[in-house]
């Protein structure tokens, strides 16, 4: 690089701020030859004279490399900020994730940061009366969410994706936020849902117990549900909760 007058002999001198700017320039060009793709950049036009065009800017360069200069520059990179914050004004927000109720109804997804396991326990019971064959279910929450009552719901193989496919088998599912939900694989039998009867009421018993923060669940199978009774191995517990 030349020297301005007056350095010392021998010396290579200082470099002029114009020689400055012109270095940098190349020294971007190159640099952006080897990063960039122009035939991904939305902004980068080839015009009918043979030149380029900057349709961000509304500049005109004649070269690639000239191009490529531009966009490090100062100007075309405020130009990208404005553009980026008008599209951002500009798009619609986001729908919410949805999904279906109980009954049908679409309802916002909640999301929640589980951290743990309810406690619990499961009794096999048999109706002296009917023979019938029953499972209660006892999960404790005390950290349960202020106002939310635990749900449950029967769940069926084929809606599951961790396990394999059993059809010897069925789910009962508990939620209760924040906690995790956990899921019971209970035998594939028909559940009884009502009382023989003119009243049809419901036989799923379900409690939530708001002083003692427990949620009792009591399923009865229907009675040609199964000849004998299960195994104990024919229920499958979650994993306990971790101990903190």
């Amino acid at each position: 690089m030349d020297r301005d007058f007056g350095a010392k002999t021998g010396g290579g001198g200082v470099a002029s701020s114009t020689y400055s700017n012109v270095d940098r320039r190349e020294r971007l060009r190159k640099l952006a030859l080897e990063t960039m793709d122009l035939s991904k950049d939305p902004y980068f036009m080839r015009n009918h004279l043979g030149s380029y065009d900057c349709r961000l800017c509304f500049t005109m360069h004649t070269n690639e490399g000239n191009y490529l200069a531009h966009t490090q520059g100062k100007r075309h990179q405020t130009n990208l900020a404005k553009r980026a914050a008008k599209d951002g004004v500009d798009a619609p927000a986001p729908a919410a994730p949805t999904t279906l109720n109980s009954q049908g109804k679409a309802v916002p997804v909640k999301h929640v940061a589980r951290y743990g396991r309810p406690g619990y326990s499961v009794t096999k019971q048999r109706d002296r009366e009917t023979g019938q064959l029953s499972l209660l279910f006892q999960l404790e929450f005390p950290e349960i969410e202020e106002g939310f009552v635990p749900r449950h719901r029967v769940m069926s193989a084929f809606e599951q994706r961790i396990e394999a496919v059993d059809r010897s088998y069925q789910y009962l599912l508990f939620c209760g936020d924040p906690y995790e939900i956990v899921a019971f694989k209970i035998p594939n039998y028909e559940v009884e849902k009502t009382h023989e009867g003119p009243e049809r009421t419901s036989k799923i018993f379900s409690y939530w117990d708001k002083v003692k923060k427990i949620y009792t669940v009591q399923i009865y199978f229907k009675r040609n549900a199964g000849k004998t009774e299960p195994m104990e191995d024919e229920v499958e517990h979650p994993p306990p909760p971790p101990f903190y």
